[in-house]
């Protein structure tokens, strides 16, 4: 069985000849059919977009640039973020921008109520190794709580299938190839779209409300998850970009967590119960300041070069003769 996440999308699964109460059923014939838009002159200039309040980013950004796609490395330079949108980008690319700025976008949550348990709660987190009787009796208690056709199933070989749903709170835009046509269900099974270099980039902002499910096996890892939905609209940013967080809401308090890459969102979901209070899952911008073991050399060698380069200069100065 293959280990890839399917996505299927929930208004999908409503079974054929019974639809859901004030919902019609999806028909070809509803189809709205959207006629090919005139030919664009592909050498007229392009437009600097507008609203923009570039400022150079933090030392502890590390990600990837908005525009082209490319990590973002630099010492001194760390490249531009606009104050309202959070575009970012490296200096070079700043005047090639061409989306509007979108002003602060409100997504929803309230920062203040807001706990990063990553970052108050440092310690390891653990789930517990359940045996195969104790996932059956889960399943069993999971599949008796819901009010949906979205069970989970257990599979002859110990795993199991189940369905997550996941909201997109992204406050930075995404990139797809601008040359490509809308992703369809099945090009993001297959995973179209991610083999090759994008050469042309069309950034836009992803709904502030964008909610996708996916139906998953048991293994599934958070990487993976991640990587299914960056297939599904054709992203062709880095998935490093983008971190899966699970959020619990306790006593008035919301507390937030980023996963690790091999965590298994779907065990998570059966050990916590169907309830979205007591776990949510919500993909954000990776902007946590933590680079990988590549980066992190690479970071180490610019630091490296510029400590020679500075040395030389201070050399050269005091050999300098005052005239």
């Amino acid at each position: 069985m293959s280990t890839e996440p399917e996505l299927i999308e929930l208004r999908e699964l409503t079974p054929a000849g019974r639809p859901g109460p004030g919902r019609a059923r999806l028909e070809r014939a509803n189809a709205l059919r959207i006629a090919p838009s005139p030919a664009r002159n592909l050498a007229r200039k392009q437009v600097p977009g507008r609203g923009h309040r570039f400022q150079p980013a933090g030392p502890a950004t590390h990600t990837w640039c908005d525009l082209c796609g490319d990590f973002i490395w630099g010492v001194v330079r760390k490249g531009l973020q606009c104050a309202y949108c959070k575009f970012t980008c490296h200096y070079r690319c700043r005047a090639l921008v061409c989306l509007d700025c979108c002003g602060p976008r409100d997504l929803g949550w309230d920062p203040a109520l807001e706990r990063d348990t990553n970052v108050d709660e440092p310690a390891e987190w653990k789930t517990p190794e359940l045996s195969q009787a104790e996932i059956e009796q889960k399943i069993k208690e999971y599949n008796s709580q819901i009010n949906s056709n979205l069970f989970m199933s257990l599979n002859k070989d110990g795993s199991y299938t189940g369905f997550i749903k996941v909201q997109l709170k992204l406050v930075r835009p995404v990139s797809v190839p601008s040359n490509k046509k809308p992703p369809s269900l099945q090009d993001a099974r297959r995973g179209t779209g991610r083999g090759t270099a994008v050469k042309r980039r069309t950034s836009f902002y992803l709904p502030k409300d964008a909610i996708k499910h996916l139906h998953v096996l048991s293994r599934t890892r958070a990487r993976e998850v991640i990587e299914a939905l960056l297939r599904k609209f054709l992203v062709v940013d880095d998935p490093r970009k983008f971190a899966l967080f699970e959020r619990a809401e306790r006593h008035g308090q919301v507390y937030s967590r980023k996963l690790s890459d091999d965590e298994q969102p779907l065990k998570l979901r059966l050990l916590a119960g169907p309830s979205e209070k007591a776990l949510s899952f919500v993909l954000k911008e990776n902007d946590t300041g933590e680079v990988n073991r590549e980066e992190e050399e690479h970071l180490r060698q610019i630091l490296q070069k510029y400590s020679h380069c500075r040395q030389k200069i201070q050399e050269a100065l005091h050999s300098c003769p005052l005239g």
